[in-house]
């Protein structure tokens, strides 16, 4: 089987099943950068060498995990014989500080609001784990005010899913007027960040960060924040709330009563 054919069925099998896909896409190109530099001649040496290459070490890391995905894939489903894929290093990194909104901040901002709109795109932020994209495509038939929550009909990963919704979320909802052309909250993706801007408030991924540890601090279960938040894997909740283990787990100890 021709390289290309071999990526094309990689990239279809990871979609198909429930993979990212823009994971398949960013895997795809390092991928075909590995094979415009060495073709025919990959190998563990070849491949250790690319790696060494690289710009940085999230770079390499980055580089590294496509390799060991597509070389899994490939023992599996009889394509390349990379049968070295697990002995592919991974370039160990020092985690950074994720900016994450924390109840306060979401108060503070809440404060800064005058219009029921921008009000309403700050709570849909907090309340719901929504991306910036899936707020803005939301439509009024996508929301459910009774069991309080909404449809996202197209998510990161090409599946619909559910989202919650607070109570001042459905308050706001009621209040604010839809436009004429059935959309939500009537702006695009830019004009939200716009937003976020004027109100001095942290970037909408911050907010993604903060519904989900504040999620887990009030007992939602891991499983449950990954569902809602469309994410393929509960490494993401891991990595989203790494900085606030500690805390959520002196948390859990006390609600038990330290027992």
């Amino acid at each position: 089987m021709e390289f290309n054919d071999c990526m094309d069925e990689f990239v279809a099998d990871w979609q198909l099943t429930g993979h990212a896909p823009t994971t398949a896409t960013t895997y795809r190109r390092y991928l075909d950068q590995l094979w415009t530099a060495h073709g025919e001649e990959i190998d563990l040496a070849t491949v250790k060498l690319w790696l060494s290459e690289s710009v940085s070490r999230e770079t390499a890391r980055a580089r590294a995990r496509a390799v060991r995905a597509f070389g899994k894939w490939a023992v599996e489903n009889d394509g390349p014989g990379w049968v070295w894929w697990s002995r592919v290093p991974l370039a160990l990194t020092r985690p950074t500080p994720q900016p994450t909104v924390t109840e306060d901040v979401y108060k503070a901002v809440k404060g800064r609001c005058t219009r029921v709109r921008d009000a309403l795109v700050v709570e849909l932020l907090w309340s719901t784990g929504l991306r910036v994209s899936e707020i803005a495509r939301l439509s009024r038939d996508d929301v459910n005010l009774t069991d309080r929550f909404v449809v996202v009909r197209t998510s990161k990963t090409g599946k619909p899913r559910l989202a919650p919704l607070s109570d001042q979320a459905c308050r706001l909802i009621r209040r604010h007027q839809t436009q004429a052309d059935g959309c939500l909250v009537g702006m695009s993706s830019n004009a939200i960040q716009q937003l976020m801007k004027r109100l001095d408030a942290p970037s909408p991924h911050a907010w993604r960060r903060g519904w989900a540890v504040h999620s887990l601090k009030r007992g939602i279960s891991q499983v449950s924040v990954q569902t809602a938040a469309g994410w393929s894997s509960g490494a993401m909740v891991a990595r989203y709330t790494s900085a606030m283990s500690a805390e959520l787990a002196m948390g859990e100890f006390l609600s038990t009563g330290g027992s």
